[in-house]
């Protein structure tokens, strides 16, 4: 899996957390709470503001809470074993050990691996937060957390037909007519698949366009440039004239 998906299923792990985080805490909890952290510890949220707002709108505490959530995620995922870090459909599919281990619900076994890798740190973060009870509260409040994660990771792609979006995904025009682009075009699904750049699920992956964007997609790469390089629509606004474009076309 490169950095990128891997960056994606940090982001991924981060949303499961944050639901039963949110839920748990208030925000004047957190505020408050922050005078009983232990000093000069290594666990304690970096760059916390340490005024409220003036106008009591408790701006500061909320965001004091997104970047603990934010330090918890990245503390928790990162000590994740590579394989749950990189989990993906495509993952699960090709390994069937792997789709053994990370089934639902999760085997003990590989709950114990993942929950004996957290650093306990994290739970005397929570606990600090008091967010649980006790430190040892920490498997009960982060098994369904991580199930949740390694469902959302490992779940099929959507039938792409049904991912019809309200504006162009280019110029983001939404009182136009869309159509769906093949992002990897079906003339090259053979070579894509023949040469390895795609598995067979991947094949049927669709942007939501208007004609004039369509339109210029096709100008600027051949199908065979589109099914190797710009099969999202990530890569292809990574591209300077589609940028371009997209500014001038949406005015």
């Amino acid at each position: 899996m490169s950095r990128d998906e891997t960056t994606s299923n940090l982001g991924l792990f981060r949303d499961c957390l944050s639901n039963p985080l949110v839920q748990r805490s208030a925000v004047g909890q957190v505020q408050s709470s922050r005078k009983r952290r232990s000093k000069g510890r290594k666990t304690s949220i970096k760059s916390v503001k340490d005024d409220t707002d003036c106008d009591g709108s408790g701006q500061g505490a909320a965001e004091e809470l997104a970047e603990f959530i934010d330090y918890l995620a990245k503390e928790i995922f990162e000590s994740f074993p590579s394989e749950a870090q990189s989990l993906s459909y495509s993952a699960v599919q090709n390994d069937p050990r792997l789709a053994e281990k990370y089934s639902d619900p999760l085997p003990s076994a590989t709950l114990e691996q993942i929950l004996t890798s957290v650093s306990p740190s994290v739970a005397e973060s929570l606990q600090t937060y008091s967010l649980v009870e006790e430190q040892s509260d920490l498997p009960k409040f982060l098994t369904p957390v991580i199930q949740e994660y390694v469902n959302a990771a490992t779940a099929a792609p959507p039938i792409w037909s049904t991912t019809r979006t309200s504006a162009c995904e280019i110029c983001d025009r939404d009182w136009i007519p869309l159509s769906y682009h093949h992002l990897i075009p079906k003339q090259i699904h053979s070579k894509a698949i023949k040469r390895g750049w795609h598995e067979e699920w991947r094949l049927n992956s669709v942007a939501w366009l208007c004609r004039a964007c369509h339109s210029f997609v096709h100008r600027i790469a051949s199908n065979e440039e589109l099914a190797r390089d710009y099969w999202t629509v990530e890569r292809l606004m990574q591209r300077e004239d589609v940028v371009a474009w997209a500014k001038w076309v949406g005015r």
